[in-house]
Formats: structure tokens, C-alpha cells, sequence
């Protein structure tokens, strides 16, 4: 009866040092990236508000990624803030148990880390693609002119005043296969078209096997092999469309079949879904480690400490993380072991932090 007498009171606590420490890292994850846009404006002589506006395009995707720390720090402010009221104490003397309590947090984390999965994610995404559509117009560079569809890879690529356009119905890193080569002078007017079997892009000397030339009057000349001089080379091409940040989840799937049907990898979809998707499980875990780290430090008076051991928890957390995904790219660890093994782990910790908390409670 306690806890719920106290309970509306306990969530409006948490929420607004939640929404506090959102802004706040909102705001720094702005200045930061700020200066990373006046580069880019003083690069390519745009008008510096154009850097405002990058910044506040891209900062909601880059906000997304540091979520988990952000409860991870709401749930000690939390901790610290009844524990200077001595509310904690009152709670627990009539009969309300921080497991209880670690129960409530948990909750309230699995609301918001559900309306980030269904909305705020989207809404992100959305934001993270017009900022890379800005860039792409502002650009001089090749840098975002590739996409992939259904019926394979396409890339668009300017080489002095001609335009290439580029087709191929199935691709890897090293490799592309069933090939159109498409030449458009500056007056959009149709010049040769290439046709090849296969080609080796390795490096930007693409070696074309198989190959016909056709020419503007419909002559077809057969080669074995033919150099194509390209700016691109795989790993150029594998990075055009590598943010996936800016795609929803529904373009996500979309995306991940089509890798399927030209023969990519979709490895990095398939990862980067999963994270999403373990996003809140994520969060009620470091909420639980929160709660968990800070009653076993509440015997320190220094909230110096308190805040640096903060920090250290959440910096193992990170590369725990890392590089479990990096295990997972590259193939050591399977795709679904590789993103939920680090909140399998936080789990068992969290499980023993609890049975150690309940333990104090009696």
C-alpha cells in the first residue's frame, strides 16, 4: 500500500531527471557536433547556419545510441535524490523493499524504452536521413550517389563532364556480376554502353570480363577483358549506403531482403536490428545496475566517487558491447549470440546484485 501511495510520486521523479539528463546530453551531443558541421560548411562555403541545422538533423540519431548510459545516470540522480530527503530510509522501515522499487524503475524504463523502439527511433531516422540528403546537396564529393533496390546495385558516378550509371544485379565486396555500364554526356545525350559478366573491383581499376561495347549506333564489339577506370572500388561502394541509421525499421527489412536477392551480406542489417530491438531490455538492465552499483555505494559520502565509478561501470559496458558487435561483423561469433550476449551477461549480474539487495532488506 505504501508503494502505491508513493508511486505517481516516484515516477514523476524519475521522469523528470530522465527528460533533465536527456536535455542536457542533448545538448552537448549539439555543441559537439557543431563544430563537426562548421567544418564541413567551411569545406564546401555554405552559410554557417546551415551548421545549426545539420547539427540538429543529426543529433537525435547520435542521441539514440547513448540512451542506456542516460538511465544508467537517471537512476543514480534518482537514488541520490531520495536518499538526501532520507525518503529511501522512510520507505524501507515501512515495509517497501528496493526490490520493489527496482521493480517500479524497471517498469516505468520498459514504457519509455518501447515508445523509443516505436516512435522516437522512427522520428530519428527520419531526421538522420534529411541530414545526409543536405550534405549529399551541399557535397562535392560521390560520397552518398549509390543505392540498392530489388533488382540489384545502382550507382551513379561523374567523371569529368560524363555521367556514368551503373547497374549490377548482384554484388559482394570484391566482386560484381551481370553488369551495365551506361554512358550520358553533359547534354544527357545516350553514348556507350558496356555490358560484362563479371567484374573485379578491388581496387578503382575495375577488370570487366566478358565484356561487350556498344556504341551509339547499336555495334556491339565483344572483349575478354576490359579496364574500367572507376572512383570507386568495393569498399567505397560498401560504405555509400552503410548508414543505417537513417532507415526505419520497416526500410531496414526492406533493405536486408534486397542485400539477399544481389547476393550482399546483410550481416550489418541483421545486427543493427537486433540492437534496436534489444534496446529495451537494454535499458532496464542499466536501470537495475544503476539502482543495484549506488545502494551498494551509498556507504560513501563522496559523490565524487559515486559519479566516477559511474563512469568506469559505464565505459565496461560499452566496449563489453563493442566488441561483442565487432565478434559478430566479423563472423567469430553468430549474429544473434553477438548482440544479446552482453544483456545476457548484465542479467546475471543483475540477478546477483538483486539476491544481494534483498538480502540487506531483511
Amino acid at each position: 500500500m505504501i508503494l502505491k501511495k508513493y508511486q505517481s510520486y516516484l515516477y514523476s521523479i524519475f521522469l523528470k531527471n530522465f527528460f533533465l539528463i536527456s536535455f542536457v546530453f542533448f545538448c552537448l551531443v549539439i555543441v559537439v557536433n557543431f563544430f563537426e558541421e562548421i567544418r564541413f560548411a567551411e569545406k564546401n562555403n555554405i552559410d554557417i547556419l546551415y551548421s545549426v541545422y545539420l547539427s540538429l538533423l543529426n543529433t537525435p540519431s547520435l542521441l539514440f545510441e547513448i540512451f542506456p548510459f542516460i538511465f544508467l545516470i537517471t537512476v543514480k540522480t534518482f537514488y541520490l535524490s531520495l536518499n538526501d530527503k532520507n525518503e529511501l530510509n522512510i520507505l524501507n522501515s515501512n515495509g517497501v523493499s528496493n526490490l520493489s522499487i527496482i521493480f517500479l524503475l524497471s517498469t516505468i524504463a520498459a514504457l519509455i524504452g518501447l515508445f523509443l523502439l516505436l516512435f522516437y527511433y522512427s522520428f530519428s531516422s527520419s531526421l538522420k536521413s534529411k541530414y545526409l540528403d543536405l550534405k549529399n546537396r551541399f557535397s562535392d564529393t560521390n560520397e552518398y550517389l549509390a543505392v540498392v533496390k530489388d533488382d540489384g546495385l545502382w550507382i551513379k558516378e561523374e567523371i569529368e563532364n560524363n555521367v556514368y550509371l551503373i547497374h549490377a544485379e548482384r554484388f559482394n565486396k570484391n566482386y560484381l556480376k551481370s553488369i551495365t555500364i551506361s554512358e550520358i554526356d553533359r547534354y544527357y545525350k545516350s553514348r556507350n554502353t558496356i555490358i560484362a559478366e563479371k567484374a573485379n573491383i578491388i581496387s578503382k581499376n575495375w577488370y570487366l570480363e566478358s565484356v561487350f561495347i556498344i556504341d551509339t549506333n547499336g555495334n556491339k564489339k565483344y572483349l575478354k577483358s576490359f579496364v574500367y577506370n572507376s572512383s570507386f572500388n568495393g569498399e567505397i561502394i560498401s560504405n555509400l549506403f552503410s548508414n543505417l541509421n537513417s532507415l526505419n525499421i520497416y526500410e531496414l527489412h526492406s533493405l536486408s531482403r534486397s542485400y539477399s536477392k544481389i547476393g550482399y551480406s546483410n550481416t550489418d542489417i541483421k545486427i543493427h536490428l537486433n540492437k534496436i530491438y534489444s534496446m529495451p531490455f537494454f535499458y532496464i538492465l542499466m536501470t537495475i545496475l544503476g539502482f543495484i552499483v549506488i545502494n551498494k555505494l551509498r556507504k560513501f559520502k563522496s559523490r565524487f566517487f559515486i559519479i566516477i565509478f559511474g563512469i568506469f561501470i559505464s565505459v565496461i559496458v560499452y566496449y563489453l558491447n563493442y566488441f561483442s558487435g565487432v565478434l559478430g561483423n566479423n563472423g567469430v561469433l553468430p549474429i544473434y549470440i553477438s548482440v544479446w550476449i552482453p544483456l545476457v551477461i548484465l542479467l546475471l549480474v543483475c540477478n546477483i546484485g538483486m539476491l544481494k539487495v534483498n538480502e540487506t532488506n531483511r
